[in-house]
């Protein structure tokens, strides 16, 4: 009974020390923080992440173009230094998804001159990590994260329908043809609000609107699921580029360092000659 009550604080922690749990109960994760959060860092790194996005690419463009000029070893410094500014602030926007900091290991310049100064900048895999992260996989994800998170911001704004749909100068969620008139179109409406050939639902009074907005409310309910999970892979894409990276001989270095096999039989006493230890044979 006992190993059960300590074990269920170990269960509800979040795994890899996210702060984004899935919450089987629909309601409990609308309610809880894992949405907002998760929409919160989406949107935010949308913002924040064009703009670094921007400056990564034409940093590396600039160093790859000049690359072979006079200003070849200066200008391979600063674009180093500039790329890892962009990583570290990549690696504070994921605090709002993670509860411990992501720290990376940058190597210390050594040595007289810049060539040797350029050369332990991009000597390891840290900057060409950050670069890969900021031009490379993020903008992989950037599709993925826009189209989720218009997605849910849709269900979100639609189950405030009751408030503000008699105001809309038909507006149209799906296909239209024409904006005519005062609602909402939902669907397809290829000829406009009131035209022949449409499918969809028109929200064009109260009784419609509220309609809508509870099955709003039930797919938002839903997409919550998607927007977590989402937020949590982009955030775990990051996090394995822009982290400290780990050490392949970890494992062997534990085994050798830790007491092997005969270590018990250590000091227990010499083995006579010519015969096995009575002990090993028991």
């Amino acid at each position: 009974m006992s190993s059960r009550r300590a074990a269920a604080p170990l269960r509800a922690k979040p795994r890899g020390g996210s702060r984004l749990t899935l919450r089987h109960n629909p309601i409990g994760l609308a309610f809880s923080a894992s949405p907002w959060r998760s929409a919160g860092y989406l949107g935010s790194d949308l913002v924040v992440g064009s703009g670094l996005f921007t400056v990564a690419l034409a940093t590396g463009i600039v160093a790859a173009v000049l690359g072979f000029t006079v200003v070849a070893v200066p200008l391979l410094i600063g674009a180093a230094e500039v790329i890892r500014g962009c990583a570290t602030v990549q690696r504070g926007m994921l605090r709002q998804v993670f509860t411990e900091p992501v720290h990376a290991e940058y190597p210390v310049p050594g040595g007289d001159g810049l060539w040797k100064e350029a050369r332990a900048r991009w000597g390891r895999s840290t900057t060409w990590r950050d670069l890969a992260w900021l031009t490379g996989m993020w903008p992989a994800l950037l599709a993925l994260s826009v189209a989720v998170f218009t997605v849910w911001g849709t269900f979100l704004a639609g189950i405030t329908l009751p408030l503000w749909y008699s105001r809309a100068p038909g507006l149209c969620v799906g296909v239209c043809g024409s904006n005519a008139g005062h609602g909402v179109m939902i669907g397809y409406y290829p000829n406009g609000m009131h035209g022949p050939g449409h499918h969809g639902f028109l929200v064009d009074t109260l009784p419609t609107a509220l309609v809508a907005a509870a099955g709003f409310a039930v797919a938002f309910l839903l997409f919550n699921y998607v927007l977590v999970a989402t937020a949590r892979l982009h955030a775990e894409v990051a996090r394995a580029l822009l982290k400290r990276p780990g050490d392949p001989l970890a494992p062997a270095r534990a085994v050798l360092a830790g007491p092997g096999p005969l270590g018990p039989l250590v000091g227990s006493g010499p083995v006579r000659q010519g015969r096995p230890d009575d002990r090993l044979l028991r």
